[in-house]
């Protein structure tokens, strides 16, 4: 049986086509000149100028903002490539969106990250490739192979040069306590939590920080900051607490609407994102922020699923 295509085919859309260009560079190959556009009323046309049939094609496309867009495309090129005969198709997803609602925490409510998985499964995806996952059960939600990523070697790498006894590894809220627990294991540091409550409804939270943080120089660890409200939050308790000084870190910088501003106003003095969305232009706005590109990584994994060889060897350098 013949499981994947005879030569590597690498495809981006627009959500993240810089990328989409270092990891064709980090392979010697090149990116795919297939068309991505839009009709005039907006729906999403795609072209392929030259044939696929065969190929281990990879679809290099995280759904970051504007999600709807991303995501979209990214099912209309599986699609084609599908109806064109690729040999096997990947999506790689660095940062999946629509991973926040992966369970019913209230009732009636949807549970978009199964959605999705269903979706881009329909479409025709063979497998997927993703890093960070929100929830790592999201794995779970697909009928296909998920090879999941993780970020925490490139940031406790960066980070391991500065550390010394002095640091300790900090979770922003309970919910990513298993993250940062993770990462402080990696830079044998070790770890606090930033407990957050409301007393009542539409009240101000009370933050308690469990651990000693007096004196020391934290790190908070989280997957993602979106608006970096509670990244700021937790900062800001920190240093009431005590902190010298506190650093942040984060897989995908999602940087939504007020996060430039909370971040620059914020104590922290350091926060570094990796490029899994292209951020580039919002991070150059606030001068704490550092973007670390990832497309070594993402390259290593698809060559290690293109000769269908141990994914976990990425992790060795």
């Amino acid at each position: 049986m013949i499981t994947h295509g005879n030569s590597i085919e690498l495809i981006s859309g627009n959500a993240n086509r810089p990328l989409a260009e270092a990891v064709a560079k980090e392979l010697g190959l090149t990116l795919s000149d297939a068309e991505v556009g839009k009709f005039s009323d907006g729906e999403i046309n795609v072209t392929l100028p030259h044939t696929v049939r065969g190929k281990d094609v990879f679809i290099i496309q995280s759904t970051s903002a504007p999600v709807n867009d991303n995501l979209m495309e990214l099912l209309i090129l599986i699609d084609a490539c599908k109806r064109a005969s690729a040999g096997r198709i990947t999506a790689v997803m660095p940062y999946f969106g629509y991973a926040r609602q992966d369970r019913k925490a209230r009732p009636r409510d949807p549970i978009t990250a199964k959605l999705v998985a269903d979706i881009i499964t329909s479409a025709g995806a063979n497998r997927v490739m993703t890093m960070d996952l929100h929830a790592a059960q999201i794995q779970g939600f697909f009928e296909i192979p998920v090879d999941h990523l993780y970020g925490a070697p490139l940031l406790a790498k960066y980070f391991k040069k500065k550390m010394d006894e002095n640091w300790v590894v900090v979770s922003p809220d309970v919910g990513s306590v298993g993250r940062a627990r993770n990462f402080a294991s990696r830079v044998n540091a070790p770890l606090a939590i930033v407990d957050k409550r409301r007393p009542k409804a539409n009240a101000i939270e009370v933050m308690n920080v469990i651990g000693d943080v007096e004196g020391k120089t934290c790190l908070m660890v989280d997957d993602m900051i979106d608006t970096a409200g509670t990244i700021v939050q937790g900062a800001e308790a920190l240093v009431k607490n005590g902190a010298k000084e506190v650093y942040a870190c984060c897989t995908h910088g999602v940087l939504s609407g007020p996060a430039i501003e909370r971040l620059t106003a914020s104590p922290i003095k350091e926060i570094i994102v990796l490029d899994t969305i292209d951020v580039a232009e919002i991070a150059a706005k606030c001068p704490k922020i550092k973007v670390m590109p990832v497309a070594k990584y993402i390259a290593k994994a698809i060559t290690t699923i293109y000769s269908d060889t141990s994914l976990s060897a990425i992790y060795e350098d």
